[in-house]
């Protein structure tokens, strides 16, 4: 990716080398964390580390982000492809007569509390749309080029973009559309296909903001997008079952199979559109 020239965002909180304000307190596990740990179970990690240290932890700690330090290219390589994000997402918008919002992105080290529960590194990166953050433990950029053989810094920068994918799908009502709809599901099966397609919208929209974002600044190189092809297929739920287990159970897929995110991805870069996003009135993914 070319983003030499490009700005920062104003708007990553650096939380890593502090505690995240997490003390010993005698809460219960809350759903936020329980939620986290579904998805640590995702990414093939045993859920009880998160569970375990998701109890006693006190989330309404004060906490203070630091500024990002200036040898740090990992962390300015993150705050530019937020700020390509912003960009990218408020000139939508604005077309569509409205201000963008744009969501904070928080780097930590370990566990964090957010106001969707213990955050924690196992469970990979996540948005929280209790607070309208992006949570990201940058080590997990090694996991992707170690484990799941997704290297690249456009593929760095896929996970960013689909993550504010979801606060785009928070600002317009998907989301809470997407949790009634999965509450009043006749079983989990059912449930988990509404997951599927809020999963597969989100890679939708980080192919529309790669699209826009390479229009406007020409910030993407040869091989870029096979980058991000090689993400998306390495965390498909289908690959990453295989992996963790040896084989695939389809009806408990939450995010969607390697040629699903692919595609959508795809379909989301070759349009630029919006509106050709739309997982949840197509028959077929």
């Amino acid at each position: 990716m070319r983003l030499d020239d490009e700005r920062e965002s104003d708007n990553v909180e650096d939380m890593r080398g502090s505690s995240g304000g997490m003390g010993i307190s005698g809460r219960h596990i809350g759903i936020g964390t329980i939620a986290l740990a579904l998805v640590a179970m995702y990414f093939g990690v045993d859920p009880s580390v998160v569970l375990n240290m998701g109890q006693g932890l006190n989330q309404n700690a004060p906490v203070e982000a630091k500024p990002i330090p200036k040898d740090d290219p990992m962390a300015k390589f993150v705050a530019k492809v937020l700020a390509s994000t912003e960009d990218t997402w408020g000139k939508v918008f604005q077309a569509s007569g409205h201000e963008y919002p744009p969501p904070k992105l928080v780097l930590f080290t370990g566990q964090i509390p957010t106001a969707c529960g213990a955050g924690q590194a196992a469970a990979g990166p996540f948005y929280c749309p209790g607070d309208q953050k992006v949570y990201i433990d940058l080590s997990f950029y090694q996991e992707m080029k170690d484990r799941f053989h997704a290297p690249g810094d456009f593929a760095q920068a896929y996970v960013i973009a689909h993550e504010v994918g979801h606060h785009i799908q928070n600002l317009m009502g998907t989301s809470d559309k997407v949790q009634k709809a999965r509450q009043s599901a006749r079983n989990e099966t059912e449930s988990n296909q509404y997951s599927v397609r809020l999963e597969l919208q989100a890679d939708c929209y980080a192919g529309v903001w790669a699209m826009r974002a390479d229009g406007d600044h020409r910030i993407l190189e040869a091989g870029d997008v096979e980058e991000a092809m090689t993400a998306a297929a390495a965390i498909g739920d289908d690959a990453l079952q295989k992996q963790a287990q040896g084989y695939a159970v389809p009806d408990s897929f939450t995010h969607g199979t390697s040629q699903q995110r692919m595609r959508w991805f795809n379909q989301g870069f070759t349009t630029g559109e919006v509106s050709k996003c739309d997982t949840f009135n197509v028959a077929s993914l």
